[in-house]
């Protein structure tokens, strides 16, 4: 599997800022352990808000989005195990930069890296930058990342070159 990776942009960075804080602030709002939060938030309708970028259009807070959840899945004690905050804020960083950068749903992310997954690698790559630490956790899952390659990137050499072979048939 090959995936692209585009710019990230100031929506994406608030995007990526609200989701973290949402899972830090989810470690004394919810009831359920970290691991599950993180997979119902996952899979929730909030995630599709943000996956579109719609929920930049509402005056949405992390406490609006942990209320959502537990109206879509209801509140639950299962689960024990809570991360730290710093791990949650990371986690959900790193998936919305994940998913914004990639242009993939949340719940795909969710299948590539599980949480347990990322929270294992915290410690390692939590200093390097969102760039860095999805392209090394892919990179160890095989899945080919073609950073330069994408399309325009393509059109626009090809264009060049086409121009500069018209331009030396037109001269000779």
């Amino acid at each position: 599997m090959v995936m692209i990776m585009k710019k990230m942009d100031k929506d994406g960075l608030l995007l990526c800022d609200l989701q973290g804080e949402t899972f830090e602030k989810s470690l004394s709002l919810s009831t359920t352990s970290s691991a599950i939060f993180i997979r119902r938030f996952m899979h929730s309708n909030v995630a599709k808000l943000l996956d579109n970028k719609s929920v930049l259009m509402y005056p949405m807070r992390a406490k609006d989005i942990i209320d959502e959840i537990d109206k879509e899945y209801g509140k639950s004690t299962y689960g024990s195990i809570k991360y730290s905050k710093e791990e949650m804020y990371w986690i959900g960083y790193i998936y919305r930069y994940f998913a914004y950068t990639y242009e993939i749903h949340s719940t795909r992310a969710y299948r590539i890296i599980k949480s347990k997954e990322l929270r294992d690698l915290y410690l390692a790559y939590h200093t390097f930058s969102p760039e860095q630490a999805i392209e090394r956790i892919l990179e160890a899952k095989n899945i080919k990342v073609n950073l330069e390659d994408d399309i325009d990137r393509q059109y626009a050499i090809y264009k060049k070159l086409r121009e500069e072979y018209d331009s030396k048939l037109n001269n000779q």
